[in-house]
Formats: structure tokens, sequence, C-alpha cells
């Protein structure tokens, strides 16, 4: 009887182990021992016939370099979708660099987002404090509200977040961002504009629900609201000191 058998299993585990070592630390070993790659034979994947330990090797390398393959299509793809997405905010910047006061800004904004993004329903919030006097709402795109304001508390956590979120909300948040439009707005991204929502936030709607989701990287999100942010920021100076002027 062998010493593998009088072992058991536990015996043979360990010579197998003592062998992968062995030819692991000695990688040179079949260059130094060629016949016995032709000797060795290994069952096929399918089970149907037996293939040699080079046959093999040339499977696992082809496989290995198939995955490799698709892996670098992928990356090419996300870096051309990063691409196609850095040149449409890099128009939407100039949009707003070219915008004089808060309304130009705006309509910019809405212009950019449904000509580049494809992003039809979309809204703006701009927040006012409680002194402030509230300006009519010309257009669905645009809604004011007062920091005070009893429906802005269903966004009290994703203000104190501070960062862009992406997924499914709660009715009361779709009512307020899209009213009479709720039932079909399947998911959202909301996006901060400024730190703490300083000048107010930045909805855009999906009937897809999968287009917006909580796994989706939101880098993009965030500078378009920030470059909104500073827009409406660099508005609002100008109209003051255009006060204080007069």
């Amino acid at each position: 009887m062998s010493s593998t058998e009088q072992g058991g299993p536990a015996a043979a585990e360990h010579n197998d182990q003592g062998v992968a070592d062995y030819l692991s630390d000695h990688p040179d070993f079949f260059e130094r021992h060629a016949g016995l790659l032709e000797q060795l034979r290994l069952p096929h994947r399918s089970g149907a016939a037996t293939v040699s330990l080079v046959e093999r090797q040339v499977s696992v390398l082809q496989e290995k370099n198939r995955s490799l393959e698709r892996r670098l299509r992928e990356l090419v793809e996300v870096a051309r979708d990063n691409s196609t997405l850095s040149d449409k905010i890099h128009a939407l910047a100039i949009r707003l660099l070219r915008a004089g006061d808060s309304d130009a800004v705006l309509a910019a904004l809405e212009a950019g987002l449904r000509e580049d993004f494809g992003a039809n329903q979309a809204v703006v919030v701009l927040l006012y404090g409680s002194d402030e006097t509230l300006p009519p709402e010309g257009s669905r795109f645009l809604k004011h509200a007062r920091r005070g304001d009893a429906a802005l508390r269903a966004f009290a956590t994703f203000i104190q977040q501070n960062k862009p979120r992406c997924g499914r909300i709660r009715d009361v948040q779709r009512e307020f961002l899209f009213p009479g439009e709720s039932a079909v707005i399947a998911s959202v991204a909301m996006v901060p504009l400024g730190a703490g929502c300083e000048q107010g936030m930045l909805a855009i709607g999906s009937n897809d629900p999968h287009r917006f989701n909580p796994t989706m990287s939101t880098d993009f999100l965030a500078r378009i609201g920030e470059l909104t942010a500073a827009a409406l920021a660099a508005s609002r100076e100008r109209r003051a000191g255009a006060v204080r002027r007069a």
C-alpha cells in the first residue's frame, strides 16, 4: 500500500500542495524536463477528450486574452462616454459664462440640459431667505421657495449631505419637484446648487426607472451643480452691485 493510500485524503492533499509549491518555486521545471509536457494529459473541460498540458495552457491563455479584450473594450467605451460628457459640460460652461442676469443663466441651463443632455424633465428650485420677496414663477423649469418652507423638510437629508443623489425619491418629493407629472417620473437625479444648496437645487427626472440609480457616478452632475451655482451667484452679485450704484 502506498504512503498516499495509508495517509488518506489529507495526505494526498498535502502531497498535491507540495507539488504545487515546488512548481511555483521552480517555474523553469518544464524547461528542464520538456518531455513531460507532451506526456501529461488533462481532461478536456467538456469531459469529451483529453488534451496535453501545452494545449490546456494555450486554452487558458486564450480565455484570459478574450477577458482582457472585453475589459479593454469596456474601458474604451467608458472613456469615450466620459469624453462626450466632458464636451457637453464644456459647452454648458460656455453657455453660462455668456449669460448675464439670473434669468439668462437659467435659460442657458435649461437649453443646455434639454439640447445637449436630453433632459426634458428638469426643474431648478431657487431658495430665498425669509425676508426676501419671491419672484413670480414663469415656467415649469423654475420654482421658488423660502428655506423655511415646510415642503423643503422632505429634502433635509439631501441638503445636509450636500452631494448629488440618484435613484427613486419619495412621492412628496416628486410632487413638489414635478407637480402634475410625478406619476410618470420613475427616477431622479438631484443636484445641490452651492454648498448646502446655497442657491437651490436642480432635479432631472426620467421615465426610465434605471436611468438614474444609486450606483452611478455623480462626478459630472456635481460639476453641473458647481457651474450653475457659480453662475447664479455671480449674477446676483452683479444685480446687487447695480442696485448699490443706483
